[in-house]
C-alpha cells in the first residue's frame, strides 16, 4: 500500500493560513482605526485580548501533548474562519463597535493560538512520516512562507479598493476554512503526540495540566539547552520590536500620510525580501556556517532597521523593509531548525504553547507600548525609539555566549 504524503498537504494548509493572517494583518488594524479614529484604542484592544490569548495558548499546549494535533489544528481554523467572517456581517447590520472588536478578538484567540502551536508541533512528524531532511524543509518552507507573504498584503490592498477593509475579511474567513480543509489530507496517525501512554483523563483537571504544562514548557525552553534559550529571547525581543511596527507604527503612519494601501505594499516588500533570504539559505544552508548566517542576518537586519526607522520618505521605507526581510530570511528558518532539533516530541506541544504564551503576552504590551508613545511623542519620534531598540537587540544577539559556537 502505498504511503500516504503528509508533507504536501501540510504545506498547502499552512499557505491558506498564511494567506488569511496576510490579508487581515493589513485590514484589521486599518478598519479598527477606521471604526475608532485612536491609535489609543487599538493598544487598549492589544492588552485587553492578550488575556484570553495567553490562556489559550496554555491550555492549547497541554492539549497539544495528549490530543491529536491534526485534529485540534483543523478545529482551530474553522474557529479562526468564523470569528472573522462575524466583522464583516456584524458591520453590515448593527454597525461594528469596540465591544465587538474585543468580543470577537476573544474567540479568535481561541482558534488562533491553539491553531498557530498544532502547526509547529506537527511539523515535525509530518517531516519524519515522508523522510524529508529537516533543515533544508525548513529553508523551502520559509521560502513558500515568504511568497505567500508577499502576495498576501498585495491581494489585500486590491482587495480592500475594491471591496473597502471590512468585506476584504471575507476572504480571511474562506482561507481559514480551506486551511481547515487542507489539514483534513494530512494522515492523522501523523498528529498522535509520541507520550502515548497516558490518557487525557489521567484524573488530574485541564487546568492542573495546564500549569504543568506551561511549568514543562518553560524548563524546556530555559534551562534545558544555552542555544535554545536564546533563541527564544531572541525571539521574543524581535516580535516586541517589529510587532510595533506592523501593529501601529506603520498602520498610523501611513494613515495619517493618507496613503493606507501603501501599508500592503511596504508589508509585500518585506516579504519578498524574506522569500529572496530564504531561498538563498535553502539553497546555500550547509556551505556557510550556521554563525555566519547568524552574523550576516542580524547585522543586514539590522541595516535594514536604520534606513525604515526614521520614516524619511515611502521610497526609503520601502527600500528598508525589502532589505529588512532580504537579511531575516537567513535567521528564520535557522532559529527553526534549533527550536526542532533541540525540543524533544514528547515536549513540543508544552515548550511550543508556553513560548507562543510569552509572544503573546509581549506582542500586545509592545502594541499598546507604541500606541502610548505615538500618542505623546508622535509617530516619527516612536520609531526612531523603536529603532534604537532594535540596535541594542542587534549587539546582545552578537555578544551572547551561547550563540557563539553554534
Amino acid at each position: 500500500m502505498t504511503k500516504l504524503r503528509a508533507t504536501a498537504p501540510f504545506v498547502a494548509s499552512n499557505v491558506f493560513s498564511l494567506m488569511g493572517n496576510s490579508i487581515a494583518g493589513v485590514a484589521l488594524p486599518l478598519v479598527l482605526l477606521a471604526k475608532t479614529g485612536d491609535a489609543l484604542a487599538a493598544g487598549t484592544l492589544a492588552i485587553i485580548c492578550a488575556v484570553p490569548q495567553v490562556l489559550a495558548g496554555v491550555f492549547g499546549g497541554a492539549l497539544l501533548d495528549r490530543l491529536n494535533r491534526r485534529d485540534l489544528s483543523v478545529a482551530s481554523d474553522v474557529i479562526s474562519a468564523a470569528s472573522i467572517a462575524a466583522l464583516p456581517l456584524i458591520d453590515a447590520t448593527v454597525g461594528l463597535s469596540f465591544g465587538w472588536f474585543v468580543a470577537l478578538g476573544i474567540i479568535g484567540a481561541v482558534g488562533d493560538i491553539p491553531g498557530m502551536t498544532a502547526r509547529d508541533t506537527l511539523l515535525p512528524a509530518v517531516v519524519e512520516h515522508d523522510g524529508v531532511d529537516l533543515q533544508r524543509f525548513m529553508g523551502v518552507a520559509q521560502s513558500i512562507d515568504g511568497l505567500v507573504v508577499i502576495v498576501g498584503p498585495a491581494v489585500a490592498s486590491v482587495s480592500m479598493g475594491f471591496l473597502g477593509p471590512t468585506n476584504a475579511l471575507w476572504l480571511t474567513a474562506g482561507f481559514s476554512v480551506a486551511a481547515a480543509a487542507t489539514t483534513l489530507l494530512v494522515p492523522r496517525a501523523a498528529g498522535v503526540p509520541a507520550r502515548t501512554g497516558r490518557s487525557s483523563n489521567d484524573g488530574a483537571s485541564l487546568a492542573r495540566r495546564a500549569a504543568a504544562s506551561t511549568k514543562e514548557g518553560m524548563r524546556v525552553l530555559f534551562k534545558s539547552n544555552a542555544v535554545l534559550r536564546a533563541s527564544v529571547v531572541l525571539g521574543l525581543l524581535i516580535v516586541i520590536v517589529m510587532g510595533s511596527y506592523q501593529g501601529m507604527v506603520l498602520p498610523v503612519f501611513f494613515t495619517q500620510e493618507n496613503a493606507p494601501a501603501l501599508l500592503g505594499y511596504v508589508l509585500s516588500a518585506m516579504s519578498v525580501g524574506s522569500l529572496a533570504g530564504s531561498l538563498i539559505y535553502a539553497r546555500f544552508a550547509h556551505a556557510l556556517k550556521r554563525r555566519t548566517w547568524y552574523v550576516l542576518s542580524f547585522v543586514g537586519m539590522a541595516l535594514g532597521m536604520a534606513a525604515l526607522g526614521p520614516l524619511a520618505s515611502h521610497g526609503i521605507v520601502l527600500a528598508g523593509a525589502a532589505f529588512l526581510g532580504f537579511s531575516s530570511g537567513f535567521a528564520s528558518p535557522l532559529f527553526g531548525y534549533f527550536m526542532y532539533g533541540l525540543i524533544p516530541d514528547e515536549h513540543r506541544g508544552a515548550a511550543f504553547g508556553t513560548q507562543n504564551s510569552l509572544m503573546l503576552v509581549v506582542a500586545p504590551a509592545a502594541v499598546f507600548s507604541s500606541s502610548l508613545a505615538i500618542e505623546a511623542i508622535g509617530v516619527r519620534a516612536a520609531s526612531l525609539v523603536l529603532t534604537a531598540a532594535w540596535l541594542a537587540l542587534t549587539v546582545y544577539a552578537l555578544a551572547t555566549k551561547a550563540m557563539r559556537d553554534i
